[in-house]
C-alpha cells in the first residue's frame, strides 16, 4: 500500500513540475508584456551608456518592445543599484552595472543592497580597458613619462576626474599614484559622462577613464591619450602604447559592464534574456562598435558570471584595503 502511495506521490510531483515548467515557458513566451527599463546607475554619456544604449536598441528589435534607459546617477553608482534591487521582479526592469558594483562593498559601509544576493546575474556585456587621458591645454605632457615627471615636480597641483568615489576610475587613479609616488588630487563626479565633459572643458587635468567613454574624445582630438592600462594595445588605437611600454609596469585596469535582473525574476524570463543578450552581442555591427570603443565581446553569463562577480568583490576588497582609500564625505 505504501509503495502505491509513494508511486502516486511521485507521479503527482512529476506532473506538478511539468506543469510549472510549462507555465514558466508560456510566461516567458508572452513576455515582455510592456516596455522594459534598463536602470543605468550613472549619468548619461558615460562608459555604461556607451554599451548599454546600443545593446538596448538591439534588444528593442529582437523583443519587439521598447527598451528604455533610465539613468539614476549618484553615490558612485550605488543609488541606481539600490533602486534596481527594489524594482518589481516581473521581467520589465533590469540593471546595467559595472566593476564599480564589485568595489562598492569595500567602500560604502552601509549599502542597502547586496550585489551578490539581491540580483540574478544575466551576462557580462563588455570589458574595455582604462586609458590615461589629459586635457591638452592644461597638461603639456605628450608621454606618460612626461606626465609622471610633471606631477612629481608639482605635488598636489594637478587633479584627476573620476566617475565617483569607489569607481574603477577612482581606484585606477589611486593605483597610478601608488605606483608613481605622485600626489594628484581626486575630483569625483556623478558618472564618467560629466567627468569627461569637464576634462574636455579644461576644468580638470587628467582622467584614468574607461576606453568606452574616452574613445570619441580621443578620436576627435579633444583630449590626449598617453597610455592604455592593458597588457596589449587596443586595435582601435594601435599607436597608443600600453602603460608597461610607456615605462609603468603593473598598471593594468579595466572596467567590465554587465546586466542583472532583480532577485525573484522568473527563471524562464532570465533564461530567455540570457539568450537574447547572447544573440545581440553576436551581431557584427555590435562587435564592430565594441571594438571601436576598445572592448572585446565577453562570453560570460549566468552562474559563471555570478562566480566572477564574487571573485571581483573579494579582489577589490583587498585592493581597497591596500590602497587605503576611504569614503569621502560620509
Amino acid at each position: 500500500m505504501r509503495s502505491k502511495i509513494n508511486a502516486v506521490a511521485a507521479l503527482v510531483g512529476g506532473l506538478a513540475g511539468t506543469l510549472a515548467l510549462s507555465a514558466g515557458s508560456a510566461y516567458a513566451q508572452q513576455w515582455p508584456q510592456r516596455q522594459i527599463f534598463l536602470i543605468v546607475p550613472f549619468a548619461a554619456g558615460g562608459g555604461t551608456d556607451t554599451f548599454a544604449r546600443p545593446l538596448a536598441a538591439k534588444l528593442d528589435k529582437q523583443l519587439d518592445t521598447r527598451i528604455l534607459i533610465e539613468n539614476r546617477a549618484g553615490a558612485g553608482g550605488t543609488s541606481g543599484a539600490a533602486a534596481a534591487a527594489k524594482a518589481a521582479p516581473d521581467g520589465h526592469t533590469f540593471f546595467v552595472g559595472a566593476t564599480h558594483h564589485a568595489i562598492a562593498p569595500a567602500i560604502y559601509p552601509k549599502l542597502t543592497y547586496d550585489i551578490e544576493q539581491d540580483f540574478i546575474p544575466i551576462a557580462m556585456i563588455s570589458r574595455p580597458p582604462h586609458v590615461v587621458v589629459v586635457n591638452p591645454t592644461k597638461v603639456t605632457a605628450k608621454t606618460l613619462a612626461e606626465l609622471i615627471a610633471a606631477a612629481n615636480a608639482n605635488p598636489d597641483k594637478m587633479n584627476y576626474a573620476s566617475a565617483g568615489v569607489g569607481t574603477t576610475h577612482h581606484l585606477a587613479g589611486e593605483l597610478f599614484k601608488m605606483l608613481t609616488k605622485t600626489k594628484i588630487a581626486h575630483v569625483p563626479y556623478r558618472g564618467a559622462g560629466p567627468a569627461m565633459q569637464d576634462l574636455i572643458a579644461g576644468h580638470v587635468d587628467i582622467a584614468f577613464d574607461g576606453m568606452g567613454s574616452s574613445a570619441p574624445a580621443i578620436s576627435g582630438g579633444q583630449i590626449n591619450a598617453l597610455a592604455v592600462a592593458a597588457a596589449q594595445r587596443v586595435p582601435a588605437f594601435p599607436n597608443l602604447p600600453t602603460a608597461a611600454e610607456a615605462g609603468l609596469k603593473g598598471y593594468e585596469v579595466s572596467t567590465w559592464y554587465a546586466l542583472w535582473a532583480p532577485k525573484g525574476t522568473p527563471t524562464a524570463i532570465v533564461t530567455r534574456m540570457m539568450a537574447e543578450v547572447k544573440t545581440a552581442l553576436s551581431d557584427p555591427a555590435i562587435k564592430e562598435m565594441w571594438e571601436r570603443n576598445g572592448s572585446d565581446v565577453p562570453a560570460m553569463e549566468g552562474a559563471e558570471f555570478g562566480r566572477f562577480v564574487s571573485s571581483e568583490v573579494a579582489r577589490w576588497r583587498d585592493v581597497v584595503k591596500a590602497s587605503g582609500v576611504k569614503l569621502e564625505g560620509g
